[in-house]
């Protein structure tokens, strides 16, 4: 048994070497996979873990979610500091497109948004640079396009406890179109009369929380060199 443990071991080096000799730095899970890659153009690529700490009495949170050329792609998964999910928002060309999720910690919805997100029409743009006290044009750089996000569809706040919807509000590209108050289920029209809202989960959400209940997040450091 030993000796196919080491010759599995020294199997998978053999086929790590060349992917890991792209990278500039990278960490690795206590899983064993490889995250937090940074290649040697300094973008972000692959599976990536960040953590916020707490500041100014605001709570700290980590979110993780999956990086391609230095923005971040598809779903990304927030947890509070002691893992419990808090949110699911999901990412096009490095901004928020489409449906975003809040919850408390004790998994009850508070709050959907909804973004729209551009990415530019060129992926690099040129700037001018002025001279010192002047406004003399002395070279040009080319720097990356930004990608930009807009509130743009329907949010809705929910009482915790209750479930009640509390406000909706419909944005259309950053501008506040039709501001509202309500007590009512919004999917039947009724007063919810201070019955909970069970508010269902997505396949996606179940399945994650499914896989990670009762594991903890731990990361090392690594490095290639330059």
């Amino acid at each position: 048994m030993k000796i196919l443990l080491t010759t599995f071991f020294c199997i998978s080096i053999i086929f790590l070497q060349p992917a890991i000799a792209q990278l500039k730095s990278f960490k690795i899970s206590e899983r064993g996979d490889t995250i937090n890659k940074v290649d040697k153009k300094n973008f972000k690529q692959g599976k990536w873990v960040l953590r916020t700490e707490e500041l100014r009495g605001e709570p700290g949170f980590e979110e993780e979610g999956r990086y391609k050329d230095d923005t971040k792609e598809g779903i990304w998964r927030r947890y509070n500091l002691q893992g419990d999910p808090i949110g699911f928002e999901t990412y096009l060309h490095g901004g928020k497109d489409g449906l975003q999720q809040y919850y408390s910690p004790l998994g009850e919805l508070i709050r959907e948004e909804n973004w729209k997100g551009y990415n530019p029409d060129a992926p690099f743009d040129t700037i001018a640079v002025y001279g010192t006290g002047s406004n003399e044009i002395i070279d040009y750089k080319i720097v990356k396009a930004q990608q930009y996000s807009v509130k743009n569809g329907t949010w809705k706040y929910y009482e915790t406890v209750t479930g009640r919807l509390l406000k909706t509000e419909e944005w259309r590209g950053n501008n506040l179109a039709l501001p509202s108050t309500s007590k009512t289920d919004v999917a039947g029209g009724k007063s919810l009369g201070g019955i909970k809202k069970i508010v269902a989960k997505t396949p996606e959400m179940l399945e994650w929380e499914k896989k990670n209940k009762g594991k903890k997040k731990a990361i090392r450091s690594g490095e290639t060199g330059l």
